[in-house]
């Protein structure tokens, strides 16, 4: 029968190689972990939030229109500009939208959902700040052009800076997609008489 010395010794040996060469990996591991938390955080939000609702372009399936999720969260479709309908004088309707569900016009001119991948077309040079910023300001990597309508930044702007991070950790963490979203249009000069 061996004797409980040598066995606490292995053990003993074992614990400090693993301290000694296995602390980085420990801490690569427990950020790994976090970084996993922090994604699966920012999955929970930006679906429950609708993200891509208006940042996947809808498609024509078997049913009628459906998210085309190869190009999930990429924005308005690159090449498609949009013209605002001329409405009628009195006309009740104020605003609308493309049949892919990611272009709206309205008094605002016409915007389009942005590309949300890590793409150079999308999020690829912001930092997690520009994106915090961009929720709480309304403006484009949170110092440029205004957001437009539809984008609700007002209530996004509302959560606190750890779920705007991790929403932008689980961005960050998908496919890119490449696609030039075209840039927003500002209204038409009213014709004066």
């Amino acid at each position: 029968m061996p004797s409980p010395a040598p066995s606490r010794h292995i053990a003993r040996l074992a614990a400090a190689l693993a301290l000694g060469l296995g602390l980085g990996l420990g801490a690569t591991a427990s950020a790994q972990t976090a970084d996993a938390t922090t994604v699966a955080r920012g999955a929970y939000l930006v679906h429950g939030m609708g993200c891509a609702d208006c940042h996947t372009p809808l498609k024509m399936g078997p049913k009628g229109p459906e998210p085309d999720l190869s190009r999930g969260l990429s924005g308005h479709p690159q090449g498609m500009l949009l013209q605002p309908p001329t409405l009628p004088a009195g006309s009740p309707w104020m605003w609308g939208g493309a049949v892919t569900n990611t272009a709206f016009w309205g008094p605002w001119g016409v915007s389009y959902a942005a590309n949300l991948t890590p793409d150079a077309t999308g999020l690829k040079d912001w930092t997690a700040e520009q994106f915090v910023q961009a929720m709480r300001t309304g403006k484009h990597a949170g110092s440029g052009r205004p957001l437009m309508p539809p984008m609700p930044w007002p209530a996004f702007g509302q959560l606190n800076d750890a779920d705007l991070h991790a929403m932008f950790s689980y961005l960050m963490a998908q496919p890119a997609v490449q696609n030039r979203v075209p840039d927003y249009q500002p209204p038409a000069p009213v014709a004066r008489h």
